[in-house]
């Protein structure tokens, strides 16, 4: 009887263990498509990519999909592999666009985050600033002023206490491209709201700091 058991048990876990391996591969295999779709298809929300990848590969949106942490790693493996040139080109010219902004708007603080800053940027993503003002209708008149059009929206974060901020969101453009603008109040350049990668402080440049991520040679024809 005892030895019954034991063979049972020894069964039950190697089931236990080739499902858990079964699971993972599935996760790192949607992670991988996630990423695809993220460098390729102008797709910049990390759970549509991996709902996305899920329903491709046809596996079963209920079971655990991979973090955006695992999604992020997957992308910056896939762009090395695959990006070349024209991804690092891409990266230069969208942080050119972010040098600019930055300058116009450097009454309001501005930090680079996001893809443009950590490298993952696609061909058509925005580029992600945080500005600070308090009031928020001293940008928008900033932006009146100036001529410069704009749309608005709002986006709703969870801070690091647990609770949910509602941040307002101005769209501009600059040299053909998206900007976007996520508005905070002047006390929120102390601390970094979280990132939506992996939930630690969002990584931000000021604007000595982008430029600094330049390569010489483009700092120069900047400067020029």
């Amino acid at each position: 009887m005892s030895s019954q058991r034991k063979t049972r048990t020894k069964s039950t876990d190697v089931f236990s263990d080739r499902h858990s391996r079964k699971l993972e591969h599935l996760r790192r295999e949607i992670a991988v498509e996630a990423a695809r779709i993220i460098a390729t298809e102008s797709q910049t929300n990390f759970h549509t990519a991996k709902r996305k990848a899920a329903e491709r590969i046809g596996a079963s949106q209920h079971l655990a999909l991979p973090s955006n942490l695992e999604v992020q790693e997957a992308l910056q493996h896939y762009q090395r592999l695959y990006g070349g040139r024209e991804h690092a080109e891409n990266i230069e010219q969208l942080r050119l666009v972010a040098i600019e902004a930055m300058q116009q708007l450097d009454e309001f603080s501005p930090r680079l985050v996001g893809s443009v800053l950590d490298g993952t940027a696609g061909k058509h993503a925005r580029v992600a600033l945080h500005l600070f003002s308090e009031p928020f209708e001293k940008l928008v008149m900033f932006l009146l002023e100036r001529g410069i059009s704009f749309s608005q929206d709002q986006r709703q974060i969870r801070w690091h206490d647990g609770a949910h901020r509602t941040i307002p969101i101005l769209l501009i453009d600059v040299n053909n491209s998206k900007v976007e603008l996520a508005v905070f109040s002047p006390v929120d350049l102390r601390q970094s709201p979280p990132s939506p990668i992996d939930g630690n402080p969002q990584q931000r440049a000021n604007l000595t700091e982008v430029e600094c991520l330049l390569s010489p040679q483009v700092l120069l024809l900047e400067n020029a």
